[in-house]
């Protein structure tokens, strides 16, 4: 099984966040597009990722678009994630050992980052960190706010184009 490629309806869902709030996709969906990003706190591809999506997170927090974290681990370790590597956008907790979640995503690998559009279908679906898929997660960003694109990469910054999940 991979994970769901673009043209498919994500599906929805609803899980709680570190702060037990429930969050269901159906809601952010109704308040525009969402990024969702799935992890493993262990995943040295989703240590490297989560920082650039923070930057994002950062620079279009105001644009209409959601973006959520969904974690594969439990509280405890998702919240000293969270706070190690700097993510203020909501994550949400995966249940750990079923992962319904993730398993209806098709997930076989993290990090894996889906923009899904307001109708609900999945316009990016990308495994791994793939800095072209980035970037055109950031181009989508910078479209729905109405802005010119967001310089997330810092001069001198070694940004790899690939890295497997």
């Amino acid at each position: 099984m991979t994970a769901l490629a673009t043209g498919k309806k994500a599906p929805d869902f609803s899980l709680r966040t570190l702060d037990g709030r429930n969050v269901a996709l159906a809601d952010e969906r109704a308040r525009g597009p969402v990024v969702l990003a799935f992890f493993k706190v262990s995943c040295p591809t989703c240590q490297y990722t989560f920082p650039f999506l923070e930057r994002l997170y950062r620079s279009y927090r105001n644009s209409g678009v959601s973006m959520v974290g969904i974690s594969q681990n439990d509280a405890k370790e998702t919240a000293a994630f969270v706070k190690e590597f700097g993510v203020t956008f909501p994550v949400l907790l995966d249940e750990v050992g079923r992962y319904p979640v993730s398993n209806a995503y098709g997930l076989t690998n993290v990090p894996t980052v889906f923009w899904v559009a307001q109708d609900g279908e999945i316009e990016v679906s990308s495994v791994g960190w793939v800095k072209a898929d980035f970037e055109q997660i950031n181009r989508k960003l910078a479209a729905s706010g109405k802005a010119a694109p967001a310089v997330v990469f810092k001069p001198g910054e070694d940004v790899r184009d690939f890295r497997a999940g």
